[in-house]
């Protein structure tokens, strides 16, 4: 990655489902960034779920080396942020809380990464707000998304749902690239090299399992802006 790129302020990091990489994939980029003296922020809307105690963000401070990560709410059960939520018993942050947050990071850092929850119409607040809706001046969106088959469609209605909204689309990651790519893989990865929005990276798979200094150096060879 050159330092001369050109990248908006605010990148906002979802998904074609849940459990694809994005995390992952937010945590990498956040190390490519910092690797070529990008200040970089962190924010997590709505954290529905720990594995091991540890949310979303504490996974991408340790694997990405960022100190400035942050979250709107943290929510114990692993359910869609309302459902959660309820659970509970609290009420989620309002999306014009977290816009203000975003935009708050934003005037104090080079790049702020928006990381979502679940898929991009999740809701993240009791008013049906969703990451497409938390969009900032001078954002655009990255897509994670699989390898395997299905991804495709599910893909392109992500991509089709962004471009209605008038959303800026950076570019595609996928979230796990195996070893041993199959012939389905392979095409697949084809296509979204080809598909008319970049394709910015495949993160090898395993990579959230290496130390820190091993993510850094696995990923840094696998994020192209």
């Amino acid at each position: 990655m050159s330092p001369g790129v050109n990248l908006p302020p605010v990148l906002c990091i979802t998904g074609t489902d849940t459990g694809v990489g994005k995390t992952i994939a937010t945590a990498a980029l956040a190390a490519a960034l910092s690797a070529v003296g990008r200040t970089v922020a962190v924010y997590k809307p709505t954290q529905a779920g720990l594995e091991d105690g540890d949310g979303d963000i504490d996974v991408v401070r340790r694997l990405g080396g960022i100190e400035s990560v942050h979250e709107g709410i943290r929510l114990q059960y692993p359910m869609a942020p309302v459902a959660a939520a309820a659970r509970e018993g609290v009420a989620l942050v309002p999306l014009s809380v977290h816009r203000a947050t975003v935009a708050a990071l934003a005037t104090h850092h080079d790049i702020t990464l928006v990381e979502g929850a679940g898929g991009l119409l999740v809701h993240l607040d009791d008013n049906g707000g969703t990451l497409a809706d938390l969009a900032v001046p001078d954002s655009a969106y990255i897509v994670v998304c699989r390898a395997t088959l299905g991804t495709l469609n599910h893909t392109e209605l992500t991509l089709e749902a962004l471009r209605n909204r008038g959303c800026v689309v950076a570019g595609l990651i996928i979230g796990t690239w195996p070893a041993r790519p199959s012939e389905t893989e392979l095409s697949n990865r084809d296509y979204f090299s080809r598909c008319g929005v970049p394709l910015l990276g495949a993160i090898p798979s395993g990579a959230g399992d290496l130390s820190p200094a091993e993510f850094r150096a696995a990923t840094a060879e696998s994020i192209v802006l």
